[in-house]
């Protein structure tokens, strides 16, 4: 087997010649931390795509195989297979200076990564590569980027579905057309430098029992503890920090490990203490008691309100044909009622003079009232240099027509609109190449007049946000509710990194526990339903589960920061798009730009309203840094 085809080798410039580590998992369950490895595959390939080597067996997990409907992996047919220790040495083996290629390579590679810390081994991967974050990069015309939605886009014949030397087989086929379209295309590849992982270092803690009852506000002086009141505890203590914690929480307490302006109490035995939590709680007004008073007022804590109540509230409230945001989506969440189900508003953008430079004419918004149609429905445009204001301003106005714009260069670009100075852009030679209609500013001005039909594209285009439109998530058909992953995707950065990062808040806002922040240094949160996902240097994904979230989870917020000097500004569009699952068709995309000298930016809320999840892309920024951001949140990340 090669990965070359007829006309076709990988180039050995570029950046697309290495050599490959192909691997495929078949696992009892979908957590790492807890789920075991069934089967494994790994193919090797060399830079000329070549194959080197092949490795299959079943594996004895010493459990429960999970779902046998889905890999067909009974108990009788892995009893008597090696246990993960007897081949680990092989696979490290296979794995060694080799880039690690998997289709959703995350969920693979953190599954190895757990089975070689049981063994004490660690993971010989140092850069992985994930064909499903490459093909959102390449973004072919696909219902969804399933491995075998692929398989049969490329031509690529399964023959097993989920047997890991097939699947890995076809995912050499896979990555040899990815390969193929990236280098027609002139992208980089998504590597991910894959740092050495050891239990229990990159594991997350237990979880956090959620508390069941709602935050009733601050401790009175002289009043007593009510259940949900969150309280924080700094200094030295009589009794163990850890007793004091389990008794706060078996009493229905809050216990949080930083203060915020919504901390009830914080329990201190150092009137004058310098700490963090002090010096926050003085600053916020949040009541101070010591350690004797908090014991002996944990002896007749009043019941509070449960979580479950609110969200029957919430849902009682709900009348037909109302569409307005509940109090807890935060100021200026409202939105106006649409023409039907899940349908998005128009939701109008900042007028694009107001970014400080003057617009041409022809890029103006244009009420909707007054624009016949959307002739740019199903088409996506690539906007070229030009100033930021310009440059936001037609991308604004290719939504407002119907279309959709484009962060980079893919497979699914059908218009080119070239700005001032967008000549000198590197990605001008592959779109001469590509032949792709070269627009200029008048084209905006009257699209239907030149436009030529839409290139043929997916069955089923994904809806076009524009900032601050809002869609319903459906409601699950099956058993088990998708996961949902809103992923945000920006053109390459050579002079910053930006970290994608989430916030599970509660009815005020605020996060119910300090885990409940996900970021890069702890990228899930203890009960795993909410979970970042790399899937290259300018792609992040957050995952949540919906299903599995607790009634006092009422907004996910997913926000993205710069490390260092740059804005985002500098960095230009933030694309966001939402599907169910990591290989679904997505559901809605959108394309914030307006920021400039914003470091912090707000991309998406997912929200609870009634019955429903709704999504409402935000597209807010602030100039401050992700500390000042997460402090809002009740989250001091440096405490």
């Amino acid at each position: 087997m090669r990965l070359s085809t007829t006309g076709f080798d990988i180039p050995a410039t570029g950046g697309y010649a290495h050599d490959w580590a192909l691997v495929d998992v078949e696992t009892s369950g979908l957590i790492a931390r807890r789920d075991r490895v069934l089967s494994i595959a790994v193919v090797t390939v060399g830079p000329d795509g070549e194959r080197t080597g092949e490795f299959t067996t079943l594996l004895d997990p010493g459990c429960d195989p999970g779902p046998v409907h889905v890999h067909g992996l009974t108990a009788e047919r892995l009893r008597g297979a090696p246990t993960f220790d007897q081949v680990a040495g092989k696979i490290a083996e296979l794995l060694q200076g080799r880039v690690f290629v998997a289709h959703n390579a995350q969920f693979d590679y953190d599954f190895l990564a757990h089975e070689f810390a049981r063994v004490r081994m660690s993971l010989p991967v140092s850069q992985r590569l994930c064909t499903l974050a490459l093909n959102r990069q390449v973004d072919p015309p696909t219902d969804d980027m399933k491995l075998g939605t692929l398989a049969a886009h490329y031509g690529i014949p399964q023959q097993r579905a989920h047997d890991a030397l097939d699947d890995t087989r076809v995912l050499a086929g896979v990555l040899r057309a990815s390969l193929r379209d990236a280098a027609r295309l002139g992208l980089p590849l998504p590597l991910v430098p894959c740092p050495p992982r050891q239990d229990p270092s990159f594991s997350p803690q237990p979880p956090k029992t959620p508390c069941a009852y709602s935050n009733p506000g601050r401790l009175v002086r002289g009043g007593p503890l009510r259940q949900g009141m969150k309280i924080a505890i700094t200094g030295s203590t009589a009794a163990s920090r850890a007793e004091l914690v389990a008794r706060g929480v078996s009493a229905g307490l809050n216990m949080m490990k930083s203060v915020s302006r919504h901390t009830s109490a914080l329990v201190s035995n150092e009137p004058a203490s310098v700490s963090a939590k002090a010096r926050r709680a003085v600053a916020e007004g949040v009541p101070v008691i010591d350690e004797q008073t908090f014991l002996r007022l944990l002896a007749d804590v009043r019941p509070g309100r449960s979580h479950e109540g609110v969200v029957t509230a919430v849902v009682s409230e709900a009348r037909p044909g109302r569409t307005e945001v509940p109090e807890a989506a935060g100021p200026g969440a409202a939105v106006a009622p649409g023409p039907g189900p899940g349908l998005v508003p128009e939701v109008p953008c900042p007028p694009a003079a107001s970014l400080g430079a003057p617009v041409p004419a022809s890029l103006r918004p244009v009420r909707s009232a007054g624009t016949p149609g959307k002739p740019l429905a199903g088409r996506r445009v690539l906007v070229l240099s030009g100033t930021h204001a310009v440059a936001v301003a037609a991308r604004t106005r290719v939504v407002e027509l119907g279309g959709s714009a484009a962060v980079n260069l893919s497979a699914s670009v059908t218009d080119v609109l070239l700005l001032p100075g967008g000549e000198q852009d590197r990605r001008m030679r592959r779109i001469t190449a590509l032949e792709l209609p070269v627009r200029d500013e008048r084209w905006l001005a009257a699209p239907a007049a030149t436009a030529q039909a839409a290139a043929a594209g997916r069955p089923h285009e994904p809806q076009v946000l524009p900032r601050g439109g809002v869609i319903d998530l459906p409601r699950p058909t099956g058993t088990v509710a998708p996961e949902w992953h809103v992923t945000a995707a920006w053109a390459p950065q050579a002079d910053c990194e930006i970290d994608v990062v989430a916030f599970v808040l509660d009815e005020e806002e605020q996060v119910d526990c300090d885990e409940d922040f996900v970021f890069y240094g702890a990228p899930e949160n203890p009960a795993g339903t909410v979970r970042l996902l790399t899937g290259g240097p300018a792609e992040q994904s957050i995952a949540i589960d919906l299903g599995s979230l607790p009634p006092a989870a009422r907004k996910i917020v997913v926000a993205a920061a710069i490390d260092g000097t740059a804005t985002f500004g500098d960095v230009g569009a933030v694309q966001i798009g939402a599907a169910p699952g990591s290989s679904g068709a997505p559901l809605a995309r959108a394309t914030l730009d307006a920021a400039t000298t914003e470091r912090t930016m707000l991309l998406a809320e997912v929200y609870r309203r009634g019955p429903l999840w709704r999504l409402r892309a935000v597209g807010q920024g602030y100039d401050h840094g992700l500390g000042t951001l997460a402090r809002g949140y009740g989250v001091d990340i440096t405490d």
